[in-house]
């Protein structure tokens, strides 16, 4: 019966969602060829080409961030299983053009159909997957029933819930309960988490299995950004705002110029979350009178400027690796959710971020608790945080070694989903 209006009120709610889904198609960059596997459309070329991956591991995550974490447990599948096979799927195109360009052999990568019930069945008889692991937090009901209906296995994949999330789940238990318990299993990130399913669903099949976050491994190949060629030739030091949400640049940048006075070789990358907003921060960094260039237009500046806006995808790690001092977004400036700080630490760098991250709770604590992180209880704290660090190497160089070794430490969510996932085929 749920099952019936879920699908009877889906057409209705995506009527809400369509604007937003075409106006990020045509704004946002990354790869849009195939975008019709959103809506369960398959060539005929498609459809040859995905036959040979029948029988292998779907794995689904949503944007870069998942699809970053996804290859690198498909990375470490495949050393211990090297016959296996992965069908990539993503929600953005920002996630599908990532996992084209990384993605290993033996691994597919297509488009995550729409949620309704004929898309997705559409796109299982094209798949015939073994298994389906969800990454996260995407929790689709035809999409979990449609994998039980085919006796095929369902598995949540470093799951995680928020405080704000669990309430609302909570309040819709009548669904999500019996939602969640169609999952073979839920592997996740910590007990809180664990606490929070299991409030909506005390029956489900919970397990704390760690983040996969943490199993995460620097490029082997990085790449060189080039700044020399924005910044000019010379030392500089260089301050990257990294996953930025709006407000965030204006801080940030108010406080590059104030800080710039002090350390006159001081340079600023600016990377947004969603590089479609370019244009906007490029007004903002006009209006207060910062030169810069932005990357997307591919033009060398005919001189040194002080801020390159890297309105691109894909690239994360390139600046993160050319910088002395990472700033994380989306925990300033009246935001709270926080990004993942991994990256950064897993590169030895210097972390600057808000005191509270709502979705990275469990990451930011081990940071903490290794004095491994510099944090801003206010907006008014990032300028004088940052002096620290400017005027002290050494700090540094001891934070970022900190936060590199407190990551290490926690690495193994990779092996044991390994082990939970072949322990249910094995059952098939």
């Amino acid at each position: 019966m749920l099952k019936f209006i879920y699908n009877l009120f889906l057409p209705i709610g995506f009527l809400f969602y369509l604007p937003g889904l075409l106006v990020k198609y045509r704004v946002r960059s990354g790869w849009k060829a195939t975008f019709g596997e959103r809506f369960g459309r398959f060539t005929p070329e498609r459809r040859a080409e995905l036959a040979a991956f029948h029988g292998a591991i779907w794995i689904h995550a949503v944007s870069v961030g998942e699809t970053v974490v996804a290859l690198s447990l498909i990375g470490s599948y495949l050393k211990r299983c090297p016959e296996r096979r992965f069908i990539l799927s993503t929600t953005t195109t920002t996630g599908q053009e990532l996992a084209r360009s990384r993605c290993p052999a033996n691994t597919a990568v297509i488009f995550c159909p729409i949620d309704f019930l004929w898309m997705v069945r559409h796109t299982f008889d094209v798949l015939r997957p073994s298994m389906l692991a969800i990454f996260e937090t995407e929790i689709w009901p035809n999409m979990i029933g449609e994998a039980r209906r085919r006796g095929i296995p369902a598995v949540l994949v470093n799951g995680r819930m928020s405080d704000h999330s669990a309430a609302g789940y909570r309040r819709g238990r009548i669904f999500f309960a019996p939602l969640l318990r169609q999952f073979d299993a839920l592997l996740v990130q910590s007990e809180a988490d664990a606490a929070r399913y299991r409030s909506v669903s005390p029956e489900a099949k919970v397990v704390v299995n760690g983040n996969l976050k943490f199993d995460q491994r620097v490029p082997e190949e990085i790449g060189d950004p080039h700044l020399e060629e924005y910044f000019g030739a010379g030392e500089h030091l260089v301050l990257l705002a990294a996953s930025t949400h709006p407000g965030e640049e204006a801080l940030v940048a108010s406080s590059y110029r104030e800080l710039s006075e002090r350390f006159p070789s001081l340079k600023l990358v600016l990377v947004p979350r969603h590089a479609e907003r370019g244009a906007d921060i490029a007004a903002m960094l006009a209006e207060k009178g910062l030169s810069f260039c932005r990357r997307s237009t591919g033009e060398v500046p005919s001189g040194p400027v002080d801020v390159l806006l890297a309105d691109t995808t894909g690239e994360m790690f390139k600046f993160m690796n050319a910088a002395d001092v990472v700033v994380m977004g989306k925990s300033l400036s009246g935001h709270d959710e926080g990004h993942n700080l991994i990256e950064p630490a897993l590169l030895s760098k210097p972390i600057v971020t808000g005191h509270v991250l709502r979705n990275f709770r469990y990451l930011l604590d081990t940071l903490r608790a290794a004095d491994a992180v510099v944090l801003v209880g206010s907006d008014g704290e990032l300028v004088p945080r940052l002096a620290e660090l400017f005027e002290d190497p050494e700090l540094r160089r001891e934070l970022g070694r900190r936060a590199c070794e407190a990551i290490r430490r926690h690495r193994g969510a990779a092996d044991r989903t390994i082990t939970a996932l072949e322990d249910l085929l094995a059952k098939r």
